[in-house]
């Protein structure tokens, strides 16, 4: 007989040698709010208390940067060591909030992604539209040592263990990708595209030293352009995960206890991340992913799946199938039952309403916000500007109005 989806939703699951009490996990969700120093600032504090109030499962430190040489946003979150102390002080103050959360940090180098209006934008081989100061196997040596005192610092802040981000067009999705058929000792075959992220690891691993402390990876399974990630080639759309699950086993061997399954790369295949109200199957591609994943893995390693925010209570914009059976819930918990995926994650849902997890255990199903998949926390995000859920907070409401009345203002001043 099937459980009850709140049974199935709300069960622990051990990741390594911790134990998450739900299956409910918060990705990475970039909200431009750190100070000047790159900092938490109050209203990056009060996003994740809500989050640890609301008794998610594991919650990720969005997107943080090694570096202040190259990033993509100008008040994005900094993990160096001027930011340890109040990075340690964060993670304590959440942890006295609910001491039953994971948190790991997302670390973080926008290579190719970075903002040449306040950084240096770097690449591995010039993308089409994009490009920079091609990076020497001597840069890509300093940027590993910056990721391995970034994980050390997350470390000794408290932090339950890191996510090295290899997704979503960031330098260490540029660095695997079949378009990196340049000749050096990072691009051209697969052994030598491979062996950043794989010598990042080992090397992250040796300096930690310490089994409770996670370590895992979101990963864009297929970006969805000619050589992106999960491709034949360098020239070539069409989706092949050969190299994407040899990645994952590799990284496996590795030491990694959990993977965050994604897709795209939200500054060119936007879609493919996170589906959106016009398009909501290509959650379903996610899904499929997530599968795929699992026959390779072991059963103790962890997958979680992406794009469960699309579905809400219930979408109306995925045809053929009744409402109470396309919902977060109905197919967070079945997919979890089949052995699909081990864990359900959020992102824009998780700004539309931080208590979910608390409310469904509560038995308040009815007092949940449904993200509407606006997308109005995304165009924030392209504007540089501090985000959050647009519809049910007014104070975001109130930057998206002041910030397109200010773009209004200077798109007439130019013309």
């Amino acid at each position: 007989m099937k459980q009850n989806y709140k049974d199935i939703l709300l069960s622990p699951i051990k990741i390594g040698t911790r134990t998450c009490q739900n299956r409910f996990f918060v990705q990475a969700m970039e909200c431009t709010d750190a100070d000047q120093d790159g900092n938490p600032s109050e209203l990056t504090i009060q996003r994740y208390e809500n989050l640890f109030k609301g008794g998610y499962g594991m919650v990720t430190l969005e997107a943080i940067t090694v570096t202040d040489e190259s990033r993509s946003r100008k008040q994005q979150l900094s993990i160096m060591p001027r930011n340890a102390a109040k990075l340690r002080t964060f993670i304590q103050g959440l942890k006295k909030i609910n001491p039953n959360v994971l948190i790991v940090f997302q670390l973080t180098h926008s290579g190719e992604l970075s903002n040449p209006e306040f950084s240096k934008r770097v690449t591995v081989k010039p993308l089409p539209g994009f490009g920079g100061e091609l990076l020497q196997e001597d840069d890509v040596e300093k940027i590993m040592e910056e990721f391995i005192t970034a994980a050390s610092i997350a470390y000794d802040a408290g932090a339950d263990g890191v996510d090295l981000k290899l997704c979503h067009g960031y330098l260490g999705s540029q660095i695997i990708r079949p378009y990196n058929d340049r000749k050096w000792k990072y691009g051209g075959s697969w052994d030598n595209r491979s062996r950043f992220a794989f010598d990042l690891y080992e090397r992250v691993n040796k300096k930690i030293n310490d089994k409770n402390f996670l370590i895992g990876s979101k990963i864009s399974m297929w970006e969805g352009f000619p050589g992106g990630f999960g491709t034949e080639g360098p020239d070539s759309p069409i989706i092949d995960l050969t190299e994407p699950l040899d990645l994952i086993k590799g990284l496996e061997d590795r030491g990694a206890q959990y993977f965050v399954e994604s897709g795209g790369s939200p500054s060119i295949t936007t879609a493919i991340t996170q589906a959106d109200k016009n398009a909501p199957y290509f959650a379903f591609l996610h899904n499929t992913w997530a599968k795929e994943i699992k026959k390779v893995v072991k059963p103790e390693t962890v997958i979680i799946g992406s794009n469960f925010s699309v579905f809400g209570d219930g979408n109306n914009g995925i045809l053929a199938v009744e409402k109470e059976n396309n919902s977060m819930f109905h197919y967070g918990a079945k997919f979890i039952e089949e052995g699909k995926v081990d864990m359900i994650a959020v992102g824009r849902q998780s700004f539309a309403d931080p208590f979910l997890p608390k409310k469904l255990s509560e038995g308040k199903e009815n007092e949940i916000s449904w993200c509407t998949l606006c997308d109005n926390c995304l165009e924030l995000l392209i504007r540089q500007r501090t985000i959050g859920c647009c519809t049910y907070n007014k104070y975001y409401t109130d930057v998206l109005v002041n910030t397109r009345k200010e773009c209004g203002r200077l798109k007439q001043k130019h013309t």
